[in-house]
């Protein structure tokens, strides 16, 4: 039996990611952070602008009056 009583010995992708990371908690923590700055680099600069033109945020439905 566990020592808390929600986990059932998976603790999801976070948990994977962690596990994975070389090093002590602190590089662990750096190289965490490196991952998501570069995670949220790659969607501003390429997922993004490729999304945009297929999102409806030009379709208004507001008469000029």
């Amino acid at each position: 039996m566990s020592a808390a009583p929600w986990c059932d010995g998976r603790d999801g992708m976070y948990g994977w990611i962690w596990r994975h990371l070389p090093g002590n908690a602190w590089v662990k923590a750096l190289l965490s952070l490196v991952l998501a700055v570069a995670v949220v680099y790659v969607l501003f600069q390429y997922v993004f602008p490729w999304a945009e033109p297929l999102l409806p945020f030009n379709d208004v439905t507001v008469d000029n009056q």
